[in-house]
């Protein structure tokens, strides 16, 4: 936004809200429809517990830090994937990989002081994940595969492996051999960093990460390199940036920060690996919460909190209505999947129905300006000039 006045800067900004906020309501009327048809409940009255019981108080405030720290690190998966042109749906599986290796270590490696024990558990996790991320962006690269089999399919293995490691390897030999890893030793655990709550320092870790993220993509020269590739490969390429390297290292990342958002999950509120530990769907949720915030890194600060809220306030939801399921909350987040995946659609319709019309000089420059999240179109000396630096 270098060079804009204030009033271009607060349109633009306008503009980048515009289409989340229609999102975020439109669900919220649409999720209203569902609550009347299947309770007796005022629509008004289940989403006032829903949001007391995710922002109402300290209490259910740090209920809801604690429930969007896991899909913080799964959106920022998601996210740096995407800069790149990558679709990542494979962020629950790397999600999964990082709290097995992050629970081998813990378990296994014992007698090691805090100090070292803690930081070699997530290192371990952060592994896991980006050699699932890695096997995906090889596939690709090598053979052609899809990102998109190859990452759904690798979701399935990783369960697979979780199911397999609690009843086998990782089980605990004590009664009653529930299908449960032995605990985390307390020299590998995240505690809370604030008294009287229970967020723990996953929060101070996934910020940081959201800072990475910023940092990476846009204020050094490999980052500048994976979005010129992400928004038009053929530019890239035409300006000596490597598509296959800006592939393998999106994914690597990108399998890293789901796996260390498993690792955080596992070391810092679960205490275990367990046969539910993944009952939910941190992965996919993620993508929600990376499509409302636009890609940004505030913006997925913001749509986690919002995601953790809903999640943390279903279960009021549910106690105090008594007739309103908890489930409307996840009807809720895929509802803003569904309407912002319209709002993409519109565009294209509304892109395809200019270019008809216009003369080919017009459509090139239309078709120009069809860039994802916050990024501005980037001109052709600075591409040139990212090629002399390749």
């Amino acid at each position: 936004m270098e060079g804009m006045t204030i009033k271009q800067r607060l349109q633009a900004l306008l503009r980048t809200l515009y289409f989340p906020i229609m999102a975020i309501i439109a669900s919220l009327l649409v999720g209203s429809i569902v609550i009347l048809f299947t309770s007796k409940s005022n629509p008004f009255v289940a989403y006032g517990h829903m949001f007391q019981g995710g922002f109402g108080t300290k209490r259910s405030f740090d209920a809801t830090l604690t429930k969007a720290i896991p899909l913080m690190f799964t959106a920022l998966s998601f996210s740096i994937a995407k800069r790149s042109g990558i679709i990542n749906l494979g962020a629950q599986g790397q999600f999964t990989a990082g709290a097995i290796s992050a629970t081998a270590v813990g378990i296994y490696l014992t007698g090691l002081p805090a100090a070292i024990h803690l930081p070699l558990t997530l290192l371990a996790g952060f592994i896991g994940g980006s050699l699932f991320g890695f096997i995906t962006a090889a596939l690709k690269v090598k053979f052609g595969a899809s990102e998109l089999i190859v990452t759904i399919m690798l979701n399935y293995i990783a369960a697979l492996l979780a199911a397999y490691f609690v009843t086998g390897p990782m089980l605990e030999q004590l009664p009653p051999y529930y299908p449960q890893s032995p605990a985390i030793p307390k020299t590998a655990r995240l505690g809370s960093f604030i008294p009287g709550l229970n967020v723990h320092t996953g929060l101070l870790i996934v910020l940081g990460g959201v800072f990475l993220y910023y940092f990476y993509l846009w204020k050094t020269t490999s980052g500048f390199r994976m979005r010129v590739v992400g928004l038009n490969p053929t530019a890239g390429e035409y300006a000596g940036m490597s598509v296959a390297r800006s592939t393998i290292l999106s994914l690597f990342l990108a399998g890293g920060l789901a796996g260390l958002g498993g690792a955080v999950e596992i070391i810092a509120v679960q205490g275990r690996l367990m046969i539910t530990s993944f009952s939910e769907s941190f992965g996919f949720t993620g993508i929600a919460v990376a499509l409302l915030g636009n890609l940004n890194p505030l913006g997925i600060v913001f749509s986690g909190i919002l995601f953790g809220g809903i999640s943390a306030g279903s279960l009021r939801m549910e106690v105090l209505t008594r007739d309103v399921n908890a489930s409307v909350a996840e009807v809720i987040q895929a509802l803003i999947i569904l309407f912002i995946a319209g709002r993409m659609m519109f565009q294209i319709k509304r892109r395809r129905k200019m270019t008809t019309a216009a003369d080919p000089d017009v459509q090139d420059d239309v078709l120009a300006e069809d860039t994802e999240g916050a990024d501005t179109p980037l001109p052709e000396p600075a591409i040139e000039k990212a090629g002399d630096q390749a």
